[in-house]
């Protein structure tokens, strides 16, 4: 669900949050591959998930950005788009990755960078993971502005919403983590 929804803001030139808006964001800016950025990114953050959350989280959470980071960068080649309405991009991406992270999260796996911070952040302070991404969300948000036209920003804003209030609303400490 997550490599789709960022395949729809990639065809309307939009950012979503975290470290996947900000590897989308340097993909606009620059010729790099947003997915393989999106994997490069991460490879810092890894060492706060092992020492956080432990072997089995981490494991899981590599599998997911690896597979993530592969469906962004070869989906568009196995799916045709012809034309996507930015609105609709913004609303069902955000829905998309709003849902996939969740059941990511609710399972103890991230797709690192951020996901993993907030995670640990609700885990250890009780401080709600969709907060704490909506903050992050906000440098990504403002580096676009650098970048994409107004229009852009503000379904990047849309989306960043629809995803994070998905986030905030259903991930809440003490409601169901599956273990695996």
């Amino acid at each position: 669900m997550v490599g789709l929804g960022l395949v729809l803001y990639g065809e309307a030139r939009i950012v979503t949050s975290g470290l996947a808006g900000l590897a989308l964001l340097l993909g606009y800016a620059t010729p790099l591959d947003s997915g393989l950025l999106f994997f490069a990114l991460n490879i810092p953050f890894l060492s706060l998930g092992w020492r956080r959350m432990g072997a089995r989280v981490l494991l899981r959470t590599v599998v997911a950005i690896a597979a993530v980071s592969l469906l962004a960068r070869y989906s568009p080649a196995w799916l045709g788009i012809a034309h996507v309405s930015p609105l609709y991009a913004a609303l069902m991406g955000g829905i998309l990755m709003g849902m996939g992270v969740l059941a990511l999260m609710r399972h103890r796996t991230g797709l690192g960078g951020i996901n993993l911070l907030a995670m640990d952040l609700q885990e250890r302070r009780g401080w709600r993971a969709g907060y704490v991404q909506m903050g992050f969300d906000a440098l990504v948000l403002l580096g676009a502005c650098f970048v994409l036209d107004w229009n852009q920003v503000a379904l990047s804003l849309f989306g960043a919403l629809v995803l994070n209030l998905i986030l905030a609303m259903n991930h809440k400490p003490g409601r169901y983590l599956g273990v695996s």
